[in-house]
């Protein structure tokens, strides 16, 4: 995936973070977690999408 789309991604991704923040009436507990789950899979995202999980897939437990 070419470099460009990553951060097109990333800055899609924090804009509808920014707006559902910003317009949509919620509970600060909610809006907290829903921000904690959207950084969690982006970080998982960006690992899988730089190769970082494929590491991960040869280790045997």
């Amino acid at each position: 995936m070419p470099l460009i789309n990553v951060f097109i991604v990333l800055i899609v991704i924090g804009v509808i973070l920014w707006i559902i923040n910003t317009y949509i009436p919620m509970d600060r507990k909610i809006k907290n977690i829903l921000n904690a789950v959207a950084v969690i899979a982006v970080i998982f995202w960006l690992l899988n999408v730089f190769g970082f999980l494929d590491i991960l897939k040869s280790v045997k437990i």
